[in-house]
């Protein structure tokens, strides 16, 4: 799991809520009627913007990687590009069927498979680079449902603050009804500007730098396959990929 996820959600929630209980009374902060336009009006607008099908997927299977530790081996991965490059100069590119079959990655495993069937360096980049960008796709769609979690949400707070002023202009002669509508209209500003600036966009924000992540450590195998068909130096081709990457995530030495 991931922790900076975890702690900073939770983090924030309760600096905020320390900052309530500080300040007074929590149930001052608490008024259906904003729940209700913010979470209500927020959840209703996603359904009108996107397809009933992406945000199960956004919110339900998109929304894991934000809470796990995925972290990419580029070291490891280059050792082993370099390994098969050594095998497929010994032995010939059939010789990567067997490497595939033992592959845990499937994007890896696929594009040994295509190299050990024979497929021109030109289809094999097309088919790889396609399914890399239909991933970044897919992660995109989910991402942009937690940006528009982050605009809607204060869309919707402001909604209700106009809603609490139109009430508390119209009952100006009755002083006793004047704090609730305020309380509307300050409590769904509120609401709104933590739903998006606390979970909407710092998690759009966190699935960014995932998909980032995936799409480099695939573009890093893409270049030593296309390396090994070409029958480059192993050694330059480490050299090569090592070029891509921070000083701290090179393999040092060059098979």
């Amino acid at each position: 799991m991931d922790l900076s996820t975890l702690l900073g959600l939770l983090t924030a929630f309760g600096l905020i809520l320390a900052a309530i209980f500080y300040g007074g009374s929590a149930l001052a902060f608490i008024d259906p009627p904003s729940i209700l336009i913010v979470i209500g009006g927020t959840t209703a607008t996603l359904a009108v913007g996107f397809p009933t099908k992406r945000l199960k997927t956004a919110f339900f299977k998109a929304s894991r990687p934000a809470f796990r530790n995925l972290e990419y081996d580029a070291e490891g991965t280059i050792k082993m590009l370099s390994e098969l490059s050594n095998r497929a100069r010994r032995e010939g590119l059939l010789s990567l069927e067997t490497a595939a079959d033992e592959a845990e990655d499937e994007f890896l495993a696929r594009g040994l498979r295509l190299m050990a069937d024979g497929h021109e360096a030109g289809t094999i980049e097309s088919v790889m680079f396609g399914e890399l960008d239909k991933t970044s796709e897919r992660h995109n769609e989910s991402i942009l449902v937690y940006d528009s979690i982050g605009v809607f949400g204060p869309a919707m707070g402001l909604i209700g603050t106009l809603i609490g002023l139109v009430q508390m202009l119209g009952k100006l002669d009755d002083p006793t009804a004047i704090g609730p509508a305020m309380a509307v209209a300050l409590l769904t500003t509120f609401y709104g500007s933590v739903l998006a600036n606390v979970v909407g966009l710092p998690l759009a924000q966190k699935l960014k730098c995932r998909s980032a992540q995936e799409v480099a450590y695939k573009e890093l195998i893409m270049a030593g396959l296309l390396s090994i068909l070409a029958g480059e130096n192993p050694r330059f081709m480490v050299e090569r990929l090592n070029a891509t990457l921070a000083p701290d995530q090179r393999l040092e030495e060059a098979a």
